[in-house]
């Protein structure tokens, strides 16, 4: 025995200068990263990086749309131009309308014919403001066509009938001849747009019906019956309206009580909110911003424990998770419409977005399609407009930089990495996403929630090797830092000089509260 404490007692005083010289390098490295090149199945599929919206607040009328005789904005038939060509740098894939909770109150054929003569609505949902109907089912596909975006359309199922939402797709997508596409025809469209995407009704637990899941099952199965996928085979998706944030007996409900060839997808929403204390969106704390983002980051629990619900149901993965709105939500900007949801968007909403997006592309396998919440002037928009002016905002620049991920293949990523804390609570610091382009390029998007502190990064690469690496960072002085009419270039993307490459290894740098996406080739 004394034999082996003395062998003991010599192999740790052999040890400790290699102790003492490890221990500072691992501490100089805060997180670890490894990318599995070499394990790529899975698909990004560009449609997680969709957009919503709904006619609210200013969202449609004096957001997208100002009228055809409007000449102080320039317009394509009554479309502006520039928000079209500013979303167009996004590459939006896809487009959510007309709601949100505006849906299951909207009757279509109200927003079609000649514009003077379509009745006026009150919209009782948001701001109770009369409109006219001018922007209908013609009007969005337009705007789809200009954006060069699919569309989403989500049909009335609180208070419409099945009747009405199958002569709306019969309206829209059927080229042969019924009295649906000879009134369309009459409406001046000769082809139909063979609309893809289509939602069974929205948030039926709530503003949709306040239903049952199980009641809303049977509902559903009703009206999927009577607008089939078979108007091409496979090239119409039936989203059922899906669960808020963490009801997984909502999932379990639909996946169990629905055959699967009824269905193509099934929502989900959650958004990064305190519902009892949303805070202002531009004067926050660093209380009120950890909550955010710990509420933001609470979607990869929420993605992982439906999917798992899905997966017993469906191993195959037939049936598409679709979380058709995600955002930030505070208080409205002093002085506007409560009922319009309006608020400003700072480099907080730059970093719920760049984590939300890494957990979506890491779970795209069963996420396969996504909606920000909202485009234009409400909640968490990467467009703003005032008049004839309009901004872009943090959010916008995210969406813009992570683009690089649409339909890429997927390089699985691990992360071992430092914590951001507030009291005994905290997060994870850094999160981390890769995919490689059909180029063969392979780009990394980083993201550092500490609003404090930089984070060191080793990123370990596994089956592929690169000669250079380049990259953009989105980063400001406060996290409260946002672009304003006055001052619309104050947050911006810049080049980004953080990163080394070192054979299979890259050490990167990242700034406090930032994004960074790096191309590797």
């Amino acid at each position: 025995m004394r034999f082996l404490i003395r062998r003991l007692g010599r192999t740790l005083r052999n040890a400790l200068p290699v102790l003492l010289i490890l221990l500072p390098a691992a501490a100089a490295c805060q997180n670890r990263v490894v990318i599995n090149a070499d394990l790529a199945k899975d698909t990004i599929s560009r449609n997680i990086y969709g957009h919503f919206s709904e006619h609210l607040g200013r969202c449609i009328y004096g957001g997208y749309y100002v009228g055809e005789g409007n000449t102080k904005i320039p317009n394509t038939r009554g479309i502006r131009n520039d928000v079209v060509e500013a979303l167009k740098k996004l590459r939006i894939p896809n487009l959510r309308w007309p709601g949100g909770c505006f849906a299951d109150t909207y009757h279509w054929k109200d927003g079609i014919g000649p514009r003077t003569k379509r009745p006026a609505m009150v919209n009782s949902w948001w701001g109770g403001v009369t409109e006219d109907n001018s922007f209908g089912t013609h009007e969005f596909l337009d705007l789809c066509e200009q954006l060069g975006a699919e569309p989403y359309i989500t049909g009335n199922v609180g208070s419409g009938t099945v009747q009405d939402f199958a002569q709306w797709v019969q309206y829209v997508n059927f080229d042969g001849v019924s009295p649906m596409s000879a009134l369309r025809k009459e409406n001046g469209r000769d082809k139909a747009w063979k609309v893809r995407f289509w939602g069974v009704g929205n948030e039926a637990w709530g503003c949709g019906g306040n239903m049952t899941a199980e009641y809303y099952a049977n509902v559903y199965k009703t009206f999927a019956t009577f607008i089939p996928s078979s108007w091409k085979a496979g090239s119409l998706w039936r989203i059922a309206s899906g669960a808020g944030s963490s009801d997984f007996h909502w999932t379990e409900v639909l996946m169990r009580d629905i055959p699967q060839g009824l269905i193509e997808g099934i929502a989900l929403h959650h958004y990064a909110v305190d519902w009892n204390h949303k805070s202002s969106a531009t004067e926050f704390t660093e209380a009120e911003y950890f909550e955010t983002m710990r509420r933001a980051l609470e979607m990869e629990d929420l993605v992982q424990r439906h999917a798992a619900i899905m997966e017993k149901y469906d191993p195959q993965k037939k049936i598409a998770l679709v979380v058709d709105e995600w955002g930030g939500w505070y208080d409205v900007e002093p002085g506007s419409n409560p009922g319009f949801l309006y608020q400003q968007n700072t480099m907080r909403d730059a970093m719920i977005a760049g984590v939300t997006l890494n957990i979506f592309n890491h779970h795209c396998d069963r996420v396969r399609m996504a909606n920000l919440a909202q485009t234009v002037n409400v909640l968490q928009a990467v467009v703003l407009t005032e008049g004839e002016r309009m901004i872009v905002t943090p959010t916008y620049h995210v969406m813009e930089m992570y683009a690089v991920h649409h339909d890429a293949l997927l390089l699985p990523v691990t992360v071992a990495g430092s914590k951001y804390a507030m009291g005994e609570k905290s997060l994870p610091a850094v999160s981390v996403s890769a995919s490689r382009d059909r180029s063969g390029a392979t780009h990394v998007s980083l993201v550092n929630i500490d609003m404090g502190q930089s984070q060191d990064v080793v990123v370990e690469i596994h089956g592929a090797a690169f000669t250079s690496v380049s990259g953009r960072v989105l980063a400001s002085g406060k996290v409260q830092d946002h672009n304003t009419f006055d001052d619309p270039a104050r947050v911006k993307p810049a080049e980004f000089g953080g990163a080394r490459l070192d054979g299979t290894t890259l050490h990167v740098k990242l700034p406090p509260c930032s994004v960074v996406v790096l191309a590797l080739k």
